[in-house]
């Protein structure tokens, strides 16, 4: 099955305007297919093969004057050649034309660094994520219960295809951590990470404590931070910052930690089972992950930045999410149970009163199925959260 992605568009006008155009995204999130669907007529180059990179480091520049009455190009897994990148420049300044290349990473920390120093001004940088809500819905492939969406998770493999997600999830990870992680960083013990990995999953939906995190991994706070940083960059995790407008209270400063993807932290946190998931302390904080990475997906798949902060004080009244939009902070609170509470939006009262906002905004995202308006704000189903960011 082929379910078609939100990104679509986007690329299709970006190329229309840039001489190329970066899709950037974990591994098995699609970007191949996006790619070829979007651009069916394109020349297609995959540097996950060996020949293939062969003769490009061999003769870049033959490689591109080969193709120059192409199409277009796609150039699938460029972080395996980032020199490509600078003689894609003068290619691009020569020939000037417009959508050109298509180029996908798995790595942001490599490639970022190589499209910034080579292509600055000539290349669109996209973002795609596993699968959103959205997409499902559409593709009419969404479980329908809670536990099975967080135990299959979003990738499109999974959901797609009849495949164990239980299976599909560990061999994902293993060829990660055994492949990809050496590709990013020199990391010596691929033991103590993989420790790391599986305790950032224990710690989902919660406040990061990287003193407490290198305690327990046993390694120093420099080397967590490292860490976290290639797992932020190879799209396994977000780092989502706290508010910082001061409102006259002392703020918690440490991010919260997500995973980009709820079935790879059950495959973590060696869970087998969706029965396994309902008495899961964590349960909650997936849930709440969930929700937060599709709001990244949202803005990802509209070519946006991502707008979602959390906010808390020193006293401990916390917020779970505030969306920034233009005249608008949108507090926003999480809840697992399919049965809603108004208390959960009666809570948000106070951020009014700091902030002196409209409690028309509040929303409470619960695991329900019903959306309902109330006077503290709306109470808004999982299932409907499209449009909130």
């Amino acid at each position: 099955m082929i379910i078609r992605r939100t990104l679509q568009p986007t690329l299709e006008k970006a190329a229309q305007q840039f001489p190329a155009v970066a899709v950037l995204g974990p591994r098995q999130s699609g970007k191949t297919t996006l790619a070829q669907q979007s651009f069916p007529d394109y020349t297609y180059f995959s540097f996950e093969d060996p020949d293939t990179r062969a003769l490009v480091r061999a003769d870049p520049r033959g490689f591109l004057n080969a193709y120059k009455d192409a199409k277009g190009v796609i150039l699938d897994e460029i972080q395996h050649v980032p020199d490509l990148l600078s003689y894609m420049q003068t290619y691009i300044d020569k020939y000037k034309k417009i959508g050109h290349f298509i180029i996908t990473g798995s790595h942001n920390l490599l490639l970022n660094e190589s499209i910034s120093q080579s292509l600055a001004g000539r290349i669109a940088i996209l973002t795609l994520l596993p699968l959103s809500l959205q997409e499902l819905q559409s593709a009419a492939v969404t479980p329908l219960e809670i536990d099975s969406v967080l135990f299959k998770g979003f990738y499109p493999g999974p959901n797609s295809t009849t495949m164990d997600p239980l299976l599909w999830y560990r061999s994902y990870l293993n060829t990660y951590i055994e492949r990809d992680v050496r590709q990013i960083k020199n990391i010596t013990s691929l033991a103590d990470f993989q420790n790391f990995v599986k305790l950032c999953a224990g710690r989902v939906g919660q406040e990061l404590n990287m003193t407490a995190l290198s305690n327990d991994v046993g390694v120093s706070v420099p080397t967590i931070s490292q860490w976290l940083s290639v797992l932020e960059a190879s799209y396994i995790i977000i780092l989502m910052q706290p508010y910082y407008k001061n409102f006259s209270k002392r703020l918690i400063k440490a991010p919260k930690l997500y995973f980009v993807d709820p079935g790879i932290v059950c495959s973590l946190l060696s869970i087998t089972d969706t029965s396994q998931l309902f008495p899961h302390y964590l349960r909650g904080g997936l849930f709440e992950s969930m929700i937060i990475a599709d709001f990244y997906k949202q803005r990802f798949n509209q070519g946006l930045n991502p707008n979602c902060y959390f906010w808390r004080d020193q006293n401990g009244y916390e917020i779970d999410c505030i969306v920034e939009q233009p005249n608008l902070l949108r507090p926003i609170e999480i809840k697992v149970s399919q049965a809603y509470n108004t208390a959960a939006l009666t809570h948000l009262t106070k951020w009014n009163e700091i902030t002196e906002t409209d409690p028309k905004n509040n929303v409470l995202i619960y695991g329900g199925d019903l959306d309902q308006p109330t006077q503290f704000g709306s109470i808004v189903s999982w299932r409907s959260i499209q449009g909130l960011v």
